[in-house]
């Protein structure tokens, strides 16, 4: 339903493009650093549109793989504290079968404070 949803937006996208471009074929000057050439005007807003879209979807990529990328070390970063977690909850069940009633210690960054 998604995807039907939007090949019809696409194709009324596409339509109104088509009805824009019909209407937008004159020429009009276009300045470069080094000169000056005519195209129509719908060349330079496809182009223009095409390279923002270039350029925008190049950032998103960028960020994406950034945010994937800290996504895993936060993961790593996750198993590694369950880890200890698990870790500690043994040496807890332990202390409380032999009876044992061990000082109450706090473990912050891998320095105990009494």
């Amino acid at each position: 339903m998604k995807f039907q949803a939007l090949a019809i937006i696409g194709l009324i996208l596409a339509v109104l493009l088509a009805v824009f471009a019909v209407a937008n074929v004159e020429n009009v000057p276009v300045n470069y650093l080094f000169g000056e050439a005519q195209w129509p005007l719908i060349l330079v807003i496809l182009v223009s549109a095409l390279l923002g879209f270039l350029l925008s979807g190049t950032v998103a990529i960028i960020r994406m793989f950034t945010l994937q990328r800290k996504v895993k070390s936060l993961q790593k970063e996750i198993a590694v504290k369950e880890s200890l977690i698990a870790t500690q909850q043994n040496e807890i069940a332990e202390y409380q079968k032999a009876d044992v009633h061990p000082e109450a210690m706090v473990v912050t960054d891998d320095r105990q404070t009494l």
